[in-house]
């Protein structure tokens, strides 16, 4: 699979707007946009951060996704996503390359992208993500 460049950082964070403040404050980002996505469970922010993004991630309850990442691990990186031309045929390549995925076809993810996830045992521990779209 050609990855064209690490799409975004994922982060997991307790309260979004405080996380929002924190990285514009730091680091200058630029809210690029914000949603929440009820049926993952998750309120987010892209931010820009000079010619790169990254995307925060607070849960909406305990029992998500996000929100038992944090129970577990506590706050920091979530994920790294890669982006790829066409995300199904990303899929095909990394079965064929012997990767575990999450995701088996690509769904509708933050902002109207095509993603798909890849299992972190296949990635050396690292949740993974493959974008296209945008």
């Amino acid at each position: 699979m050609q990855a064209r460049g690490i799409h975004h950082l994922g982060v997991a964070v307790v309260d979004l707007d405080e996380a929002v403040d924190t990285y514009r404050r730091l680091f200058a980002a630029t809210l690029e946009q914000r949603a929440t996505l009820a049926h993952e469970g998750v309120d987010a922010a892209s931010l820009r951060v000079g010619s790169g993004r990254v995307e925060l991630l607070s849960p909406t309850g305990d029992d998500t996704p996000v929100g038992r990442f944090l129970a577990r691990r506590g706050p920091g990186l979530h994920h790294v996503a890669y982006e790829v031309e066409d995300v199904a045929a990303a899929l095909q390549e990394l079965v064929s390359s012997g990767a575990q995925l999450i995701d088996e076809e690509p769904r509708l993810g933050l902002f109207g992208l095509q993603v798909a996830f890849v299992h972190p045992d296949a990635v050396q521990g690292v949740l993974t993500e493959v974008v296209s779209g945008g």
